[in-house]
């Protein structure tokens, strides 16, 4: 079966929390940190403004997810998580493309999203995608700083806003 995006659904719930758990531990491993907050729940998520995609593998299976907050004017990608099992399969580009056309469609012009600059399946993979670094202009993205800062996230390594066009080609 070849890989189907959709929106996530109430019952999707559980598994997307589970897999944004799976997938920090990759960042975990990498980062060394003490502690790391566990990831929100899949119902938090899905009552945020904005949407939620989920990814589908073989007999229906979710293999990941891309959220996207609709804050004031900001379409923003809050995040994206692919089953380690399910990595390098480019699950992970799918993902971010399906949400970049859904923010298209919605009639945002750019999407922003904060991730850090070093690790490889972070900056590196968005500045693939036609991410470029970029500072927080807007009360929202300035929040965004200041819970990362309170969540202690810059003592693992450096964190970055990108952004990206919407309307250009994906590669």
């Amino acid at each position: 079966m070849e890989p189907r995006i959709r929106f996530a659904q109430p019952a999707d719930a559980d598994l997307i929390e589970q897999i944004e758990n799976e997938a920090d531990r990759l960042l975990t491993d990498r980062l060394t940190p003490g502690q790391w907050p566990a990831a929100p729940s899949g119902n938090d998520r899905l009552a945020q403004p904005g949407f939620l995609l989920v990814i589908e593998v073989q007999n229906g299976i979710i293999a990941g997810f891309a959220h996207v907050l609709e804050v004031d004017t900001v379409c923003h990608l809050e995040q994206l998580s692919v089953r380690p099992e399910d990595a390098r399969r480019g699950l992970g580009r799918e993902l971010l493309n399906a949400a970049i056309e859904h923010a298209q469609e919605r009639g945002y012009k750019k999407i922003s999203l904060r991730t850090y600059a070093d690790v490889p399946w972070n900056a590196p993979f968005y500045e693939r995608a036609g991410f470029m670094e970029e500072d927080p202009s807007t009360d929202f993205h300035k929040s965004l700083v200041g819970a990362e800062a309170q969540l202690g996230l810059d003592r693992y390594g450096r964190r970055v806003q990108m952004a990206a066009p919407i309307e250009m080609e994906r590669p």
